[in-house]
């Protein structure tokens, strides 16, 4: 017998089906971040589902975050991009926050591409840096595979030794140096939120090992894995988080750094779609 997660899961699959016809048989689920999500314009779109419309879909409180699933075709392969996500700061649960990966995998995702906006800690990666995910610190106090576990949906103990595909992490590279855009590696560490850190905070976290930090990513790559997905994600570095010359975060500023850096991964990404087969 089904559970109760995995009868909510077809649910909203079936009414993304419903609303989408032929575009709802994604290869490849995106999720934009903050200041990101104009890249769904890179796509040919067939169908937009509102998530206010999906069954169990968080909506974003986050002015920056649509809160929009488009679906269509990105560089000859059949893609579902999420314009903006919740996160757990806005009072949702790990569950509910992870809930649309689960659904992009009843879709047909193998394939999982995370961008998100995030706090640079490492001097070498100045705002505006765009950085590869090669592993994350979990931080933010909860996960989503917390409770009863539906073996249908993936293991009770999932196996977190390459959390980033290595193999997407490599075509990453190879295209950033064809397309002769920078590119770094980094490890992600994963707060809560939704207050920015402390300088001494930040000193621990590059004490511990991260390059960067933001509010998101963890719990939807944390489902993604449970559920047998690759995961690739990209980082823009927004503001510099130095604990020495430490200096208020401005979300305009946060915004426009983002905006700018939006066009390269667009590229970026569309390319890594397009060459997908590479990485197989």
């Amino acid at each position: 017998m089904a559970s109760e997660l995995k009868l909510r899961i077809d649910e909203a699959a079936a009414t993304v089906r419903a609303r989408a016809g032929s575009g709802a048989a994604p290869e490849v689920g995106i999720i934009l971040g903050t200041g990101l999500g104009d890249f769904a314009d890179a796509m040919k779109v067939d169908a937009v589902v509102p998530y206010h419309e999906i069954p169990g879909f968080p909506v974003s409180t986050v002015e920056s975050h649509a809160g929009e699933l488009h679906l269509g075709t990105l560089a000859g392969r059949r893609v579902a991009v999420m314009k903006g996500r919740a996160h757990y700061y806005e009072g949702y649960t790990m569950q509910q926050v992870a809930f649309p990966v689960r659904v992009l995998k009843a879709l047909g995702c193998r394939t999982l591409i995370v961008t998100n906006a995030v706090g640079g800690m490492n001097p070498d990666m100045p705002a505006g840096t765009i950085v590869l995910t090669t592993d994350h610190i979990n931080l933010m106090g909860d996960s989503p595979l917390i409770g009863p576990n539906d073996d249908e949906l993936g293991p009770r103990f999932p196996d977190m030794s390459e959390p980033y595909s290595r193999a997407l992490i490599a075509l990453a590279e190879d295209v950033a140096l064809a397309a002769k855009l920078p590119l770094q590696r980094g490890v992600f560490v994963g707060v809560h939120g939704p207050n920015l850190e402390t300088a001494a905070e930040y000193r621990f976290l590059r004490w511990i090992g991260a390059d960067v930090v933001g509010m998101s990513l963890v719990p939807e790559n944390l489902v993604a894995v449970h559920g047998g997905m690759r995961v690739l994600s990209f980082n823009v570095v927004t503001d510099e988080c130095l604990p020495d010359h430490l200096e208020p975060a401005s979300i305009p500023k946060i915004l426009e750094v983002a905006g700018r850096a939006a066009p390269a991964l667009s590229r970026l990404v569309t390319e890594i779609v397009r060459r997908l087969n590479e990485a197989a």
